[in-house]
């Protein structure tokens, strides 16, 4: 019966890893709208956000893309990462900075610390 209870604990330990792992970067995710709403809440704290690449640019392992969720679009600076090509989904962890704000126009970045594509 020992056995059996540890087998399970073992399935149920690399379960949770996976899950742990698959949501790195994806899982709780910030909704792009949302950040881009109330900026200064978000400003200098580390966001996740997942969505679609849309502009992207890189040279000598740094890069700046797009990412849209549907919600909004930001911009992601990477610091030695490169960018990803244009139409891959990524999930994006980094430091939200908010530039400005005017009227209905927010500008806001994410210094990227870490990224997962699928």
């Amino acid at each position: 019966m020992r056995a059996k209870i540890t087998v399970a604990a073992v399935v149920l330990v690399a379960i949770a890893a996976a899950l742990a792992l698959t949501a790195g970067c994806i899982g709780g995710a910030t909704p792009i709208g949302k950040l881009l709403d109330d900026p200064t809440h978000y400003d200098g704290k580390v966001v996740r956000v997942a969505g679609d690449v849309g502009l992207s640019a890189g040279i000598l392992g740094y890069g700046a893309y797009r990412v849209d969720d549907g919600t909004g679009t930001i911009n992601v600076v990477s610091q030695g990462g490169g960018a990803p090509r244009e139409g891959s989904r990524v999930g994006v962890e980094g430091t939200f900075r908010a530039v400005y704000t005017l009227g209905t126009q927010t500008m806001a970045v994410i210094v990227e610390s870490r990224r997962s594509t699928r």
